[in-house]
């Protein structure tokens, strides 16, 4: 029975692709605390980052 397709495969990766899927899975990485620290700026009004994700310029 399969994973219900999550994750990588090596069949199907490079090593690279693979690494770099690690590192984003992995919350002891700087890449994925840099992601949902990203998210959460884009979630939130009182962010610059959420009026750029809308295509909101600070001139509108």
């Amino acid at each position: 029975m399969s994973k219900g397709g999550h994750g990588v495969s090596g069949y199907t990766h490079s090593q690279q692709q693979l690494d770099d899927y690690a590192n984003q899975n992995n919350p002891n990485n700087s890449a994925y605390q840099a992601d949902l620290d990203n998210h959460a700026n884009q979630c939130n009004p009182n962010n610059d980052e959420y009026w750029h994700s809308r295509g909101v310029s600070d001139d509108d």
